[in-house]
């Protein structure tokens, strides 16, 4: 007695492609596993005939062989919560900075079937867990963005081995591979437009002190100052924010009162000086001209809209991902620094 029911479409397997192709099962696998030193021919030839026969690869079985899950992490490494109702999730989706960052890396990483996955960090105890959990190899490297001060999670990463690449300058000098744009350069051009327009009470909201991007823009923005005879220039520290920005402001109302120019050291915190000004009476650019660093979309939401330094983060995202998979594929690698250029975005409040 035969069944009825009609059986299984049949499957492509490695020995139907090896057939189609003409090669051995052997060498259909490297291929399909993505086996380094494979002439390039024999690559065509089996890629060829990988899609003749509809041939899918068996996700797992090639995890096994090539021990890779192609999924890499997008880990965001953020100060530790203080209180309740500092909700560090609202913070991260709402900054258009990591947006841009997650669209830098797609560009990159999607073409190769590599998926990002998201994880967070917002406390000692959560980095250290992180790190040992990647250590059971359930992602294949780390895409790593770290703003927390003193952040133990890059040399965490490094000494378990994990391939990770670093959004900006390590905080403390370790070897791991990094995308940095030239900060100080940056900070200059913000000086320079401000003396250019005739301002002479300048003053600025630099990032959060213990930052490298906060030390560096400061430091440059100071240094360009003091070659034009400007040997101090009033500063109030900020964290970032909108409202980090609000409150540096109002400070330096307070303290400055007769400001004519200000470099805020990113978009944000710009929006939030902008505000302020507006709340004071201060007309920009006319009373107060002010530049900001990024060239967010806080930028264009800000009325005026800002003038501001560009850095361009799609680009440096894409770059990281770029070095992470170079990592991945050559574990021995030598870790490398690749450092962008800024431009002037000249718009109406400066």
């Amino acid at each position: 007695m035969t069944s009825s029911r009609p059986g299984r479409p049949h499957q492509p397997t490695l020995e139907d492609v090896a057939r189609t192709a003409g090669v051995s099962r052997a060498t259909v696998s490297r291929v399909v596993n993505g086996t380094r030193n494979v002439d390039p021919e024999i690559q065509r030839v089996v890629q060829q005939a990988v899609a003749e026969t509809g041939y899918v690869p068996n996700r797992a079985a090639r995890t096994l062989v090539t021990r890779r899950t192609d999924s890499v992490a997008l880990v965001f490494s953020v100060p530790n919560h203080t209180t309740a109702d500092d909700p560090f999730l609202g913070r991260v989706f709402s900054d258009p900075f990591f947006g841009r960052v997650m669209g830098g890396l797609l560009t990159v990483l999607r073409p190769r079937g590599v998926h990002p996955v998201l994880m967070l960090a917002d406390s000692e105890d959560a980095r250290h867990d992180l790190a040992a959990n990647l250590r059971q190899e359930h992602i294949d490297g780390v895409a790593l963005v770290s703003i927390a001060p003193g952040d133990s999670l890059p040399f965490l990463l490094t000494e378990a081995g994990v391939p990770t690449v670093l959004f900006a300058r390590p905080q403390t000098p370790i070897p791991i591979s990094y995308v940095d744009v030239a900060q100080q350069a940056g900070a200059r051009l913000a000086a320079e437009l401000l003396l250019s327009r005739g301002c002479r009470r300048i003053t600025t909201i630099a990032g959060p002190f213990d930052s490298p991007a906060g030390q560096d823009r400061l430091a440059g923005f100071r240094d360009a100052m003091a070659e034009h005879g400007y040997a101090f220039v009033p500063s109030v520290e900020g964290s970032f924010t909108q409202e980090g920005g609000e409150r540096a402001m109002r400070q330096l109302l307070q303290e400055q009162p007769d400001t004519d120019g200000v470099f805020v050291a990113n978009d944000l915190m710009a929006q939030g000086a902008l505000l302020v000004l507006r709340d004071h009476g201060r007309r920009v650019p006319e009373d107060v001209a002010v530049v900001g660093f990024d060239d967010s979309s806080a930028a264009l939401a800000s009325r005026p809209l800002l003038t501001t330094v560009r850095q361009p983060v799609e680009d440096m995202a894409a770059e990281m991902a770029a070095l992470l998979m170079a990592l991945i594929d050559d574990p021995a690698a030598e870790t490398r620094s690749v450092i962008f250029k800024t431009t002037l975005v000249r718009r109406a409040s400066a």
